[in-house]
């Protein structure tokens, strides 16, 4: 008999979980990582702390984008770098030197928002970190399901977004957090950015296309090694 230690059997069923997720993930999926950076001011209501929900400040925010795929494209990536700097990109730097406001906010504060900043971005949650998670992921989903793919893609799909309010404190969201109702509801339509945000957008349309249901579509791809 070993003695001496006491065993936590749930401790060792959730570390044995892990170890099983850890080691068959991959027959799952594949993940790539891009990371997104931007500057940006709010206030976050009902929160705990007073400095946060009586007075607006900013954070350097860090936003890791995991993407998800079960296959390789031809040039056997689950999803080329190069265009997640394209839609998503500028749908993430939208936020970049801009303040949110929740919706709910009272109208007074709403209207400086806009009267004194010309890039303010409305939304029909509170501006938190948490908050922005979901609301990346379910941007980068919708340009991802709008978007006519041209190298072989797969099931390419968001696996989670992390945002990173401060060096030692970050939210992470997943499909089932965007399906929450209790989290709050997101739909594009709810989401509205200021005229001076949607001007420096390449295309000023682009959010109403996607919006309308209006395909994105990939360049398209000389292969030089036939697949």
């Amino acid at each position: 008999m070993v003695t001496g230690f006491k065993i936590n059997h749930n401790a060792w069923f959730f570390f044995f979980f892990l170890k099983f997720v850890c080691r068959y993930r991959s027959a799952w999926c594949m993940l790539i990582r891009k990371l997104f950076k931007f500057e940006n001011a709010h206030i976050v209501r009902n929160c705990t702390s007073d400095r946060c929900k009586r007075s607006i400040h900013g954070h350097s925010y860090k936003v890791e984008l995991l993407l998800k795929a079960s296959k390789l494209d031809h040039g056997q990536m689950v999803y080329d770098f190069g265009l997640l700097k394209g839609v998503i990109k500028e749908l993430i730097d939208s936020f970049d030197h801009a303040i949110c406001f929740w919706q709910k906010d009272d109208p007074a504060y709403i209207d400086a928002c806009k009267t004194y900043s010309a890039r303010w971005i409305s939304l029909p949650v509170s501006p938190s970190a948490e908050q922005f998670s979901r609301i990346f992921f379910y941007l980068a989903q919708q340009v991802l399901n709008s978007t006519i793919t041209q190298n072989g893609e797969g099931d390419v799909e968001v696996y989670s977004v992390i945002v990173h309010e401060t060096d030692t404190g970050y939210a992470q969201s997943f499909q089932e957090d965007i399906d929450n109702e209790q989290m709050g509801q997101l739909n594009l339509d709810q989401i509205v950015f200021s005229e001076q945000v949607q001007i420096e957008w390449s295309d000023p349309q682009m959010y109403e296309n996607l919006k309308n249901g209006l395909n994105f579509q990939n360049p398209n791809v000389e292969l030089q090694v036939i697949v």
